[in-house]
């Protein structure tokens, strides 16, 4: 990573873990919405270039960011209600973080490098996905394939 850049931080709504983000974003990708992950949002950041020098979207799901996507770009999409929008444009990779808890907020903040969660390493992974095959689920929990 770069040593001036900053992240962003967004809450994932509607999807409940990291698999289905990256569910969702393979899915947009086949069927064409488009061709790489982006976000569309209302405001693009007034930090732009230190977002662009190697920050990462942080993603919060269920009050904890557990995974960030790289930035490679900012774009402009323009919208139904005739108003233009920013497209945050990731790496198609989401690379899976450590657990930090996250109060809920609105639209996405910025996120200082010192403030970030470090990425999980392989056997950090490895044991996660042991435990949470071996952990009990009720009924109404969606399993995985």
């Amino acid at each position: 990573m770069f040593d001036d850049h900053v992240n962003l931080v967004k809450l994932c709504v509607g999807v409940p873990t990291v698999d289905t983000l990256v569910d969702l974003q393979t899915r947009s990708i086949k069927e064409g919405r488009y061709a790489v992950p982006e976000h569309v949002t209302r405001y693009r950041p007034r930090r732009a270039l230190e977002v662009l020098n190697g920050g990462s979207l942080y993603w919060v799901f269920r009050g904890y960011i557990q995974a960030r996507q790289r930035i490679v770009a900012l774009g402009e999409r323009p919208c139904t209600d005739g108003i233009t929008r920013c497209a945050i444009i990731f790496d198609p990779e989401i690379i899976r973080t450590k657990a930090y808890r996250r109060r809920p907020f609105r639209g996405w903040r910025y996120l200082a490098p010192g403030d970030s969660p470090p990425d999980l390493d392989r056997s950090e992974l490895r044991r996660l996905e042991r435990l949470f095959r071996a952990t009990p689920r009720r009924p109404d929990q969606h399993q995985p394939d």
